[in-house]
């Protein structure tokens, strides 16, 4: 058989594999068989990427649905879930996430008072450093490093097990035996995030505040008493408790976009990958735009 215009040469082929070609070619290729590998136009790819853009869009807006329907189950006290997942989950979410809140809360409260000491510094006003830190970690930083942490920690770790568990067919396993994946699975985790949040956003506070005040100390010469009266008399209950709920609808948001990128997850193990790379890149963007949200808001509020 002739390719590329070279003819073959058979004769050097087992005697078996002479008769597998020739059986191969006893029946003539069907016509139209081969498919012309062509690259698709712009307008094609727009139209794909605006398709798959809305598909993925029914299927949040399902999967939130979903998820409100099953608290709505959860506040009638219908919902099924194992009480030792749960306090497992409380526990990786809380506990275990301290030492990288505590770190990168006291880097960010550093270098916030740094960047601020060298600007107030050349007027005289080293001891606004204090209500610079304060008001920024209490508003939104704490909030905001707290959520991303956690959508990278968590999200991640969300969508991985979750994916996991749909490539080895046991999510599957748990829909044959009569337990809802969303109430079994997903809701211990929406539930863990949402205890845990605030508490970790309070916990980043106060570390933040305090890496101000070491800069503060170290390079203003303030005394910590006087650090900690500035930033008291900065802040208020109302700013606090605007960034607590701020980091409880980042937790929601975190949870939301890892189990659902879980359980959107292929049937490979490289789709597991995929799931916990997506959940962190859409728990992160999430956050952000909530932020932005929270800030207008807030500004029109008066908060």
């Amino acid at each position: 058989m002739p390719a590329a215009g070279h003819p073959l040469d058979r004769e050097g082929l087992p005697l078996g594999v002479q008769k597998l070609l020739a059986l191969a070619e006893a029946v003539p290729e069907r016509k139209g068989a081969r498919r012309d590998v062509t690259e698709a136009s712009f307008l094609e790819r727009l139209g794909t990427t605006t398709l798959g853009l809305a598909g993925s869009s029914k299927e949040m807006l399902a999967f939130l649905g979903d998820i409100t329907i099953t608290f709505f189950a959860l506040f009638r006290l219908k919902a099924h879930y194992r009480a030792s997942d749960l306090f497992l989950l409380i526990q990786q979410c809380g506990a275990q996430a301290l030492p990288i809140v505590t770190l990168i809360s006291f880097l960010v409260g550093v270098i916030l008072a740094f960047v601020g000491a060298v600007q107030l510094k050349q007027f005289g006003a080293q001891i606004y450093v204090a209500d610079l830190v304060g008001i920024a970690m209490v508003h939104d930083m704490a909030a905001m490093m707290t959520g991303i942490i956690m959508a990278g920690r968590s999200g991640a770790a969300f969508a991985a097990q979750l994916g996991t568990m749909k490539v080895t067919q046991e999510v599957d396993a748990l829909t044959t035996a009569g337990f809802s994946p969303l109430e079994f699975l997903v809701l211990p985790r929406v539930i863990a995030l949402i205890l845990m949040m605030p508490l970790l956003c309070l916990y980043a506070d106060f570390v933040g505040v305090l890496g101000g005040a070491v800069i503060g100390v170290a390079m203003l010469d303030l005394s910590w008493t006087t650090y900690f009266r500035e930033t008291m008399n900065a802040l208020d209950l109302t700013d606090v408790f605007g960034g607590v709920f701020k980091a409880a609808v980042y937790g929601i948001l975190i949870a939301f976009s890892g189990c659902l990128r879980g359980l959107q997850c292929g049937n490979s193990s490289s789709a597991v990958g995929d799931a916990a790379t997506s959940a962190v890149v859409t728990g992160i963007v999430a956050i952000v735009v909530a932020c932005g949200v929270f800030a207008v808001v807030f500004y029109v509020l008066g908060i």
